[in-house]
């Protein structure tokens, strides 16, 4: 198949006339951390290297994404890869340690602290995404999309303060109220090192990425609007014509008016709050992604199946429905019952489109 051809059928591809809202033949779906622990295919290769030796051998970063595409009939494909290695360039000191995850060894907290973080000029440092991303292109069905992403800048600028999770986001807040010049200063270096590695992802051959605000549901809206709109914004309208922008913002529903404010080609929800009334908020102009809460899947497969029809009822039959959990799958689910999402979610959705 020609390059203009695989183009124009990825165009066509229901995923991609969702995004642009146009009618489907039945709602598509993708689900975060697609390759994931839960799944066999993917703890085969897991188990021969590190979580952060995955990332970086894209061989195995693309395996592991086409398999899981493959073995759950997802409509789209999400690139294997993690939030933070791109830190490491910019100055962090990032471990992933056994049983705790992300560990960053020198978190921005002594004064000056931003000074230590520099902004990337090139992201040819992070060769292996876009490396893995070409293989996984090749590799994809030629009418599935390849979904790129990244962290956004309050989620990112988080972790680089405080140093791993957290509960209360108490240093991340003190120098968000305390240093304004600061903060400001660190969020400008994570927005312009994002704009170029999401619009590399793309060029590499990503037909759209998504935004990650994991953690900005720890913000009041007041504070989201002053310390975190403007750089959201930003950066999703410096990304947005070169391929659509899912905006992911989880957490706290108070923020979902400003989310829209941010910008995005579709608005990523999670299940805090009834998807009709989401996209009430949002307006018909955006596709909506969302929004099942991903402990569902624990549920038996009847009350499973119903909660999927609950929430493609709540659709109410606009057209830009893009089925997905409210955040990701978590590592000891039945991958029976992941598959039987996707299954559910093709077989009622061909009724409510």
């Amino acid at each position: 198949m020609s390059e203009s051809e695989l183009s124009t059928t990825l165009h066509n591809s229901r995923f991609m006339k969702a995004v642009r809202r146009e009618p489907v033949d039945t709602t598509p779906v993708w689900i975060m951390r697609q390759a994931g622990r839960y799944l066999p295919e993917y703890m085969q290769v897991r188990n021969q290297v590190t979580f952060i030796e995955l990332c970086k051998t894209p061989e195995l970063a693309c395996e592991v994404t086409v398999t899981a595409r493959e073995v759950l009939n997802t409509d789209a494909a999400i690139l294997f890869a993690d939030l933070l290695p791109l830190l490491e360039p910019m100055g962090i000191n990032l471990e992933y340690v056994k049983g705790e995850g992300p560990v960053i060894h020198n978190p921005l907290q002594e004064a000056g602290a931003v000074d230590r973080i520099h902004a990337l000029e090139d992201v040819e440092c992070m060769h292996y995404v876009f490396d893995a991303v070409k293989l996984i292109r090749a590799a994809l069905p030629n009418d599935i999309p390849l979904l790129g992403f990244a962290g956004a800048p309050f989620t990112l600028a988080s972790y680089c303060i405080e140093g791993g999770g957290s509960k209360n986001y108490v240093k991340t807040k003190t120098l968000m109220y305390n240093d304004a010049g600061a903060w400001n200063a660190l969020m400008t270096k994570l927005v312009d090192t994002v704009i170029i590695y999401l619009k590399a992802q793309i060029q590499a051959g990503c037909q759209a990425v998504q935004v990650f605000d994991s953690w900005a549901g720890a913000l009041s809206p007041a504070d989201y609007r002053t310390y975190v709109l403007p750089h959201t914004k930003r950066l999703i309208e410096s990304v947005k014509d070169d391929a659509p922008v899912i905006n992911f913002l989880t957490g706290n529903p108070a923020l979902l008016p400003l989310q829209k404010e941010a910008g995005g080609t579709v608005m990523g929800v999670d299940w805090r709050i009834d998807l009709g009334e989401a996209w009430d908020i949002f307006g018909d102009e955006f596709a909506v992604q969302g929004n099942m809460d991903p402990v569902s899947i624990y549920a038996d497969l009847p009350v499973l199946k119903d909660r999927i029809h609950d929430v493609l009822q709540s659709v109410g039959g606009r057209p830009g429905h893009i089925f997905n959990l409210g955040h990701g799958v978590m590592p000891d689910m039945n991958p029976d019952h992941v598959k039987a999402v996707v299954e559910y979610v093709h077989e009622l959705g061909a009724t409510a489109s």
